[in-house]
C-alpha cells in the first residue's frame, strides 16, 4: 500500500494510508483515461469537453481500448491527444474524418467511434463527409466543438459565424451561418444534441447518451475561442507584423482567460459574454420539447435561429433506423479479425470463374 509521511502533534512523523483512487465499473481510475497536458489557450471551451469525456467514458466504464478517436484539421483536432491515451487515433486530412472512421470502423464494427471536428472542419471543406456520414449512419459519436471561427489560423470566419459578426481582422461578415443541427436532422441523423462547453454536467450527459445510440449520434457543442492579442497597436498584432515585415516565426500573443462556465435552469434564456466582449444567448431545453417529433425539432432549430439563441439539449433522436454494420450484415466478427480463408475467394473458385470467362 502507497504511504505518505505526515507530521504528528508532537513533532514525530507518523505513516498514514494514502486515499485510493475511486474505481469505475471495470476497476480503472479516472486518470486511466487521461491523455496529454493540452497545448491549446487557456481558458478554450476545448479542453472543458475533452475534460467531460473523460468523465463520460469513466463513469461508463468502457474500456479505453475498445474506442477509436478520429479528427480532421484545427484547434478542435489536436484535442483527442488530451484524453483517452489508451486508446487508438487517427488524425485525418481536413475535413476528411468521416472518411477514415468509416474505414475503422467497417473494418472492425465492434469499436466505439468517437469523432472530434470543428465547425471549419466539419462546416467547410468537410461538410460533403459530414452529410454522407449521418446519411450512412455510421455508429459513432460526432462532436463538433463549434467556436464560429478558424482558431487555429487567427480566427477568420466560419461557416458557422453569426450574419453581421465582426472580427479584428476579418471585418464584417456578409454570410447567413449554417445550423449544422439542422443540416443533421435533415440528412436523416438519429440523434442530434446541442450544448455549451460552459455546461460540464449536460454536456457529461449528452456524451454518455450519445455512446448508447445504435447510430451516428451529432453533438454540437458550443466552445468558446480566447481572443488573440490582435490590436494594433501591438506588436504582437497581425498589422504591425506585416508593415515591419522582418517576421522571423508566427508566434502571436494569447492573454490568459479563465473558462467560461454558466450554471441555468431548464427553458431559462441566460446571456453569456465572451472573451472578446460578445455576447450570446442561450436557452436550455425544457421537458416541453419531444425531441422523437422530427418536424418539432426542425421548428424549434428554425425559431432559435431567428430569434438568436443557442438551444441547448438533446433536440432529435430515432433510434429505429439501422447503423452501416447492421445494413452490411457485418455478424458478430470483425472484419479486421477474420482469417485469410474467410476473406480470400479459394483457388478453385477462381479457377471456375477463369473458365467460364474463356
Amino acid at each position: 500500500m502507497t504511504v505518505v509521511t505526515v507530521n504528528g502533534g508532537n513533532g514525530a512523523k507518523t505513516a498514514a494510508p494514502a486515499r485510493a483512487a475511486a474505481l469505475n465499473i471495470i476497476g480503472l481510475s479516472k486518470l486511466d483515461y487521461k491523455g496529454l497536458e493540452s497545448t491549446l489557450c487557456n481558458g478554450c471551451g476545448h479542453d472543458s469537453i475533452s475534460a467531460q469525456i473523460i468523465t463520460a467514458c469513466y463513469e461508463l466504464g468502457l474500456k479505453p481500448e475498445n474506442i477509436v478517436k478520429f479528427s480532421g484539421i484545427g484547434c478542435s483536432s489536436k484535442s483527442p491527444a488530451y484524453f483517452l491515451s489508451r486508446s487508438f487515433g487517427f488524425n485525418a486530412l481536413h475535413g476528411r474524418m468521416p472518411s477514415v472512421a468509416q474505414g475503422a470502423l467497417i473494418a472492425n464494427h465492434k469499436l466505439l467511434g468517437l469523432g472530434v471536428s470543428g465547425d471549419g472542419d466539419t462546416g467547410s471543406i468537410g461538410i460533403g463527409q459530414f452529410l454522407h456520414v449521418i446519411r450512412r449512419n455510421l455508429r459513432m459519436v460526432y462532436i463538433i466543438e463549434n467556436n464560429g471561427v478558424y482558431g487555429l489560423t487567427k480566427g477568420q470566419f466560419s461557416a458557422t459565424s453569426d450574419l453581421g459578426q465582426e472580427l479584428k481582422h476579418a471585418g464584417v461578415n456578409e454570410f447567413p451561418p449554417l445550423d449544422l443541427c439542422h443540416l443533421a436532422i435533415s440528412a436523416g441523423c438519429g440523434f442530434v444534441a446541442r450544448s455549451f462547453a460552459g455546461d460540464p454536467k449536460q454536456v457529461t450527459e449528452l456524451i454518455k447518451a450519445a455512446f448508447s445510440h445504435r447510430g451516428t449520434a451529432v453533438l454540437d457543442i458550443i466552445s468558446p475561442c480566447v481572443t488573440f492579442n490582435n490590436r494594433e497597436d501591438s506588436t504582437k498584432s497581425y498589422s504591425w507584423g506585416k508593415t515591419h515585415d522582418e517576421r522571423v516565426n508566427d508566434f502571436g500573443f494569447v492573454m490568459y482567460q479563465e473558462a467560461i462556465t454558466v450554471e441555468y435552469d431548464p427553458g431559462e434564456v441566460k446571456e453569456v459574454e465572451l472573451f472578446d466582449g460578445s455576447k450570446i444567448l442561450l436557452k436550455k431545453l425544457d421537458g416541453s420539447h419531444d425531441p422523437t417529433d422530427k418536424q418539432a425539432a426542425l421548428r424549434l432549430l428554425t425559431e432559435a435561429h431567428d430569434k438568436q439563441l443557442f438551444i441547448t439539449g438533446l433536440i432529435y433522436v430515432n433510434s429505429d433506423r439501422p447503423s452501416l454494420a447492421e445494413v452490411f450484415h457485418l455478424g458478430d466478427t470483425p472484419l479486421a479479425a477474420l482469417q485469410e480463408d474467410k476473406l480470400r475467394p479459394s483457388r478453385e473458385s477462381l479457377e471456375t470463374i477463369m473458365a467460364a470467362m474463356a
